[in-house]
């Protein structure tokens, strides 16, 4: 079976989109499949029509022009998704493929809808996120807009007549349901963790550690984007009261991001230079070093509709490493932690729970070992890329059957 992924963006990019989508390729390709990829022109400039990244062969869409990105968003949006429409156009006819899989955001998934249904291809929509929650998080249109409503109601024309659907999670696949689409028709393909990659209880690295000034501390730590949902305000907030009685403990800040300059700021107003460490954006291949050296991992996500409907990634992979996951209540993270047997967890927005959480943890190391155990078998039982890709067989063989007029049956 050969498939056609279009995507938003894809590595050498590093986001939590590109590192799922790169499991989903690899894990695809173990299963027999072939695979071929392709991004808008959001991924940016690139010198060819293609590029090779981490093994993998990208084909590119030419980036907006400079002056056309200066036009209104609408105009923008429009002209992207005519610059994918005929790549995907060369590409189909030179690839000859069974199933066009867009992943979200709509921008991906228009395009291949109106060449999916001119060359009779099944087309199936992979939903990761709200596009338009996801601007209203990050501070570029407001609920109630005519934006944020055109953008709401191309995803649910999209999720209306794909002929399959796909998403990352309960919370999304409820969102899905409501807008029309039946049950049935929805199938969830949930974040995971190859455990090969990310060894439980791995060894400390020493060297990292000294260079970090974290020899004899106790780490709390965060690895992720800087977004104003993740709560990391309230997380330095808290971390002021712990160290007042925990003079040892350490906050190790892993990543960028919008929020950067003003934590740096907060971090400042409240003297705490010396116990709070920012790494700064990291390569990838390093993730693995810096897990090492956490102790307990903090995700404070604040209580919005992104956080309440879309699990996140980073906490599985710590998790799987067999570190202790505090996690706040929103409906993203009580997909992935059950309270005092995987992980923590606390009311999602409060700053005294949060510290009497963390503060309870670190004057119970016993309960530790059986925590990371129990954490580690729930990724290895339940959350794994291969039971998780395995999915899309029945997927690509349900939307084949529904494209109205398809050609590719015999792939099945």
């Amino acid at each position: 079976m050969r498939i056609l992924h279009v995507l938003d963006h894809s590595l050498p990019l590093h986001s939590g989109y590109s590192f799922r989508t790169a499991a989903i390729l690899r894990e695809q390709r173990a299963l027999g499949w072939e695979t071929h990829h392709v991004t808008t022109p959001r991924q940016g400039r690139a010198e060819a029509g293609h590029e090779m990244a981490d093994g993998w062969t990208f084909y590119r869409t030419e980036a907006t022009p400079d002056w056309l990105a200066r036009l209104p968003a609408a105009g923008v949006y429009l002209a992207e998704m005519r610059a994918t429409a005929h790549r995907l156009d060369d590409l189909v006819e030179k690839l000859q493929p069974d199933v066009l899989h867009a992943h979200s955001p709509v921008l991906a998934a228009l395009p291949a809808m109106w060449v999916g249904r001119r060359h009779r291809i099944p087309v199936v929509y992979e939903m990761r996120a709200l596009w338009e929650d996801g601007a209203v998080d990050h501070g570029t249109t407001a609920t109630g807009s005519l934006r944020y409503r055109l953008t709401r109601a191309l995803e649910s024309f999209v999720l209306r007549r794909a002929d399959g659907v796909t998403t990352i999670c309960e919370g999304l696949r409820r969102e899905i349901c409501a807008r029309g689409v039946p049950a049935e028709r929805v199938t969830v393909i949930p974040n995971a963790v190859d455990p090969h990659m990310f060894a439980f209880d791995s060894p400390i690295d020493e060297t990292l550690r000294n260079r970090l000034g974290l020899c004899g501390k106790t780490v709390l730590g965060f690895i992720g984007s800087f977004y104003g949902y993740e709560g990391l305000e309230m997380l330095v907030e808290s971390f002021a009261s712990i160290r007042r009685q925990r003079p040892d403990v350490r906050l190790l800040l892993v990543g960028g991001g919008l929020r950067e300059g003003a934590l740096r700021e907060q971090v400042t107003a409240l003297d705490l230079d010396d116990a709070v460490i920012f790494s700064g954006r990291i390569d990838h291949g390093e993730v693995h070093r810096y897990y090492s050296v956490i102790d307990v991992f903090v995700y404070p996500r604040l209580p919005v509709r992104l956080t309440e409907l879309v699990t996140p990634l980073k906490p599985l992979e710590a998790m799987a490493q067999g570190r202790i996951v505090v996690a706040s209540n929103v409906g993203g993270h009580r997909e992935l932690i059950r309270d005092r047997q995987t992980g923590f967890m606390f009311p999602a927005g409060d700053v005294s729970a949060l510290s009497m959480t963390i503060d309870r943890i670190l004057a119970d190391r016993a309960s530790w070992s059986r925590v990371r155990d129990q954490a580690r078998r729930y990724v290895e039982n339940e959350r794994t890329w291969k039971s998780s890709v395995a999915r899309y067989a029945d997927v690509y063989a349900q939307a084949t059957r529904a494209c109205p007029g398809q050609r590719r049956a015999a792939a099945w």
